[in-house]
């Protein structure tokens, strides 16, 4: 073998190397590192929302939250007057923990599942069980944005009792004067 075609070889040789190299350094550049964070992250578990909820303790169920043909759905308390108990069914969708902001003044890692309607009229959030423990503005594991409002709600015992929840509730209240005496 002479000397120059000795000498093409090994260029050739570097040439290949480097070729080699530059693709592969090209190739993992080009890899979306989201896509890798997105499929380790761990889905969020809705089983805590099946269930009823209503806004202080001591009332009937106003909400319930329920699974049916795999998909999450919510329905409403009709009145009194209703032929039914529950109103139609209305889908909920799982709500990506960074559009927590939007609707809770709470940090998104003490916030374990987040599930709405899709207008976003309805947001609930479910606060991890020792986050709803050392925060003294929490009395509820549950959180609900209604409107632009958000407010702790509390699950209850689901019921099939109509209530007339269009009745003015202060229909019947007396107002004394305080400054009377006695």
């Amino acid at each position: 073998m002479s000397l120059c075609s000795s000498i093409f070889y090994k260029r050739l040789t570097y040439l290949m190397l480097s070729a080699t190299a530059s693709t592969v350094l090209l190739l993992s550049g080009c890899s979306d590192s989201s896509d890798a964070q997105a499929d380790t992250e761990v889905a969020a578990d809705l089983s805590v929302f099946a269930g009823c909820y209503t806004v202080s303790q001591d009332e009937p169920a106003q909400i319930k939250v329920s699974q049916q043909d795999g998909a999450w759905v919510m329905q409403m308390k009709e009145p009194a007057s209703a032929k039914r108990v529950w109103d139609e069914p209305e889908a909920l969708e799982v709500i990506k923990n960074s559009d927590i902001p939007q609707f809770f003044s709470i940090d998104p890692d003490n916030v374990d599942a987040v599930i709405g309607r899709p207008d976003r009229v309805l947001v609930l959030a479910h606060v991890k069980p020792t986050y709803a423990n050392i925060d003294p503005l929490l009395d509820s594991e549950y959180l609900s944005y209604i409107y632009r409002g958000a407010n702790t709600i509390y699950r209850v015992a689901c019921d099939d009792v109509n209530t007339d929840i269009l009745a003015n509730p202060h229909a019947n209240i007396i107002i004394d004067n305080v400054n009377e005496s006695s």
